[in-house]
């Protein structure tokens, strides 16, 4: 059986991606990527779409993947972030979306791409800025915690939002929150407490998802 194929960047390490999955790790996927890949043998092949680049260069375009979704011989499954969005798109013509991410986008309850977008250092897969999503996610384990109220989790995503997305980053949106509502000036200090010893990331619980998935099945 050859190897799933998984187009991967930071939303997790890929040392500890590959001692879940054994697999054909590559970096996040591009325009012609997917092209490329749907041109080849007939051979049964998994394909995994997790990262896709943003600002870095052109991402593969839906109908790119499309034609990808529709190979007899391939099946595709997205998560975590462009994967999920693309697999939300293409879920009718066959393509697998896996994860809490990709609900979120299909229900509606999410619909905006910079949700889930992102810059990191290419060659290493360094993160440079977090992803809307996992600031939301850690407001919310926050919350559960009693680390921060509702209000306050409110407050601080309504901030995030209007951050261009290759800039949010928690030092500065905890800053621009205390500016604007120097009375939980406390709170916030507390949060940044929690974020720097309990940071979690709802992209990688998916990405981990989706490869125990392709384990399953391609074994």
């Amino acid at each position: 059986m050859i190897k799933p194929i998984v187009y991967l960047g930071p939303t997790l390490n890929r040392e500890e991606a590959s001692k879940i999955l054994d697999a054909d790790y590559r970096d996040p996927a591009k325009k012609g990527d997917f092209l490329r890949l749907s041109l080849i043998s007939d051979e049964k092949k998994y394909v995994g779409f997790i990262d896709g680049v943003f600002l870095h260069d052109y991402p593969p375009s839906p109908i790119e993947v499309y034609h990808l979704a529709t190979r007899k011989n391939i099946e595709l499954i997205g998560a975590s972030s462009l994967g999920a969005l693309r697999a939300v798109e293409l879920e009718k013509f066959g393509m697998k979306g896996i994860g809490k991410i990709f609900q979120l986008f299909k229900k509606g309850i999410l619909n905006a791409d910079d949700e889930v977008a992102v810059t990191f250092v290419r060659d290493k897969n360094i993160l440079q800025s977090e992803a809307l999503i996992d600031i939301r996610f850690n407001l919310f384990l926050a919350y559960k915690k009693g680390i921060i109220t509702k209000q306050t989790k409110k407050r601080f995503v309504k901030i995030a939002k209007h951050i261009y997305f290759p800039y949010r980053n928690y030092d500065d949106i905890i800053r621009l929150t205390q500016e604007q509502f120097p009375s939980i000036h406390d709170e916030l200090e507390n949060f940044r407490d929690y974020i720097l010893k309990n940071r979690d990331s709802l992209k990688a619980r998916d990405a981990i998802k989706l490869l125990k998935y392709l384990k399953t099945v391609s074994e």
